[in-house]
């Protein structure tokens, strides 16, 4: 288990966005995904180490809403929402510049911070990102329609979380999901206020990802069920500098699901020059 430090920054509207973090050298954002439960060090657990060992700083914030950051009620919240707090945080806690990676909803923070704030993205890797369609047609997917839960009510239960936990994996996999990863997102979901997801809003960016001009690396598995693959074509046809790998057999969670040829590709991918 890593020794993960802990701070937590004041951001505009009196939000406190968590972070933890661990190590030293080129700075490493992970960025994680939505759903009951999500936080920055649980989605990331298998990957922490890797790039650690690779000589990475590594930077796990809890957007708002999820982990032990703020979770505010009354409000919508926003990709915009999202990437400020995130953002503001980042720079108070002394980061100039970092690599971003995000997955699926945190995908799409990555993607509205670089076109926010170019000089602070150094390079782009995306797992299965949001944004990048409209918000209507991501609720037409079926992973979408399994996740219909008692999230947000007393009868939220453990067992109800692995079911949810297990809808981001392909059925190869979910006996796989560790107890532990499960029960760290119950006790955050057990926190959160339903208007996390119900009044969350996202934009549609993949009219704008021809402005991404940093080097980019998309990870996508063929079998997902909330983002589809097919919008691994979008930035094979709109960015500069862009390179896809598709796996088969893999559902939402690539960085799970394939920890360690995620680590592989992305590591190696960080250390190229130029």
């Amino acid at each position: 288990m890593v020794d993960l430090k802990e701070v937590t920054h004041t951001v505009e509207g009196g939000h406190r966005i968590h972070i933890k973090e661990a190590g030293s050298g080129p700075v490493v954002v992970f960025l994680h995904g939505s759903g009951p439960g999500a936080s920055g060090a649980s989605n990331f657990r298998q990957n922490i180490g890797a790039f650690l060992a690779a000589g990475y700083r590594v930077i796990l914030p809890d957007l708002i809403g999820y982990g032990a950051s703020s979770k505010p009620e009354g409000i919508d919240y926003t990709l915009q929402l999202f990437t400020d707090s995130v953002y503001q945080a980042l720079r108070a806690h002394g980061i100039e510049h970092a690599i971003m990676i995000g997955n699926s909803l945190g995908g799409g923070v990555a993607i509205q911070m670089t076109l926010d704030h170019p000089e602070f993205t150094e390079r782009l890797v995306l797992m299965a990102p949001g944004c990048i369609e409209e918000q209507a047609d991501y609720f037409k997917m079926p992973g979408i329609a399994k996740m219909v839960s008692g999230f947000g009510s007393p009868d939220f239960s453990i067992e109800e979380q692995k079911r949810l936990v297990s809808n981001l994996v392909h059925p190869d996999f979910v006996d796989r999901i560790p107890d532990t990863l499960v029960a760290e997102r119950f006790a955050v979901a057990r926190t959160q206020p339903k208007d996390v997801l119900a009044r969350m809003r996202t934009p549609n960016l993949g009219p704008r990802l021809g402005e991404l001009d940093k080097p980019i690396l998309v990870l996508w598995g063929v079998n997902d069920e909330f983002c589809p693959e097919r919008g691994a074509r979008l930035f094979l046809e709109q960015c500069a500098n862009a390179r896809c790998l598709s796996f088969t057999r893999t559902g939402h969670w690539v960085q799970v699901e394939r920890a360690s040829e995620f680590n592989r590709y992305t590591i190696d991918f960080l250390n190229e020059q130029g």
